[in-house]
């Protein structure tokens, strides 16, 4: 089996790690994982095995002289930590990192979790919106059982929400 980065020696060291259920396999010859720091854990780069190989050589690709005004970390820094410095981080890093970003998790927008009381809440705002703009539908049409029909609907929810 040949070296998943020279892709011209022997692999003598395999490395296999679950993410998310899927399984990702990084095949080494002896040369590659020592450069990559695999026999020294505190030099081995998390992106390397996180994003595979060619991830954290499109870091490598842009250059190195740049470093965050803010908190001063540098590529290699997060190279080597698979972490960044500070928030700034993001905006000076998004030519190398969005990429990896986008294939580490499902996109590069925050969304977050909200509490369960919110989630309700939001999702009877919305229903009571939804009905009015049925209810004003309805009276623009001259429908006036059916308007009336959505004001008691309107007023049933706005109750729910009150409590």
């Amino acid at each position: 089996m040949q070296c998943d980065v020279c892709q011209s020696k022997e692999a003598t060291v395999f490395l296999t790690q679950i993410i998310e259920g899927k399984m990702q396999k990084v095949n080494l010859c002896e040369a590659c994982s020592k450069e990559k720091g695999v026999n020294d854990p505190t030099g081995f780069a998390l992106t390397d095995l996180l994003l595979g190989l060619g991830a954290s050589q499109e870091i490598e690709k842009s250059p190195s002289s740049v470093k965050c005004p803010i908190c001063g970390f540098t590529q290699a820094d997060f190279k080597k930590t698979g972490r960044l410095g500070c928030s700034n981080c993001y905006t000076v890093f998004a030519d190398g990192i969005g990429p990896m970003l986008k294939n580490m998790h499902k996109g590069t927008q925050h969304t977050g979790k909200t509490p369960a009381a919110f989630h309700k809440i939001r999702e009877h705002s919305e229903k009571i919106k939804t009905l009015q703009e049925n209810l004003t539908k309805a009276i623009e049409a001259e429908e006036f059982e059916l308007a009336a029909n959505l004001r008691d609907e309107i007023r049933q929810a706005e109750g729910e929400l009150a409590s």
